[in-house]
């Protein structure tokens, strides 16, 4: 079970900027400018880029409290980077 969690958490994000892309190339394209940072933004941080996409849709551009959908997708990509870390560190430590 741990294990279907944590490639639903590596994998689900990518997967839906994926579909969501296949469906609506183009507000990728007004979002970014440049095919890389859309690329870079799945790898390393994908929340914050659902969060970004979803901000950009609402309205062109990211202003006033669609900040807060930024900070919470930030938080979302940190979290899954570091959560299992601080958890299983006894693991480590006993060698």
């Amino acid at each position: 079970m741990c294990c279907a969690i944590t490639i639903l958490i590596l994998f689900g994000p990518r997967l839906a900027l994926l579909v969501w892309w296949l469906i609506s190339p183009g507000l990728f394209d007004a979002a970014f400018g440049l095919w890389l940072w859309p690329l870079l933004f799945s790898i390393f941080a994908p929340f914050t880029m659902i969060f970004y996409m979803i901000s950009w849709y609402l309205s062109p551009g990211v202003s006033g409290l669609e900040w807060i959908l930024i900070v919470i997708g930030i938080a979302l990509d940190l979290s899954s980077h570091t959560g299992a870390g601080y958890r299983h560190r006894d693991r480590f430590l006993r060698g």
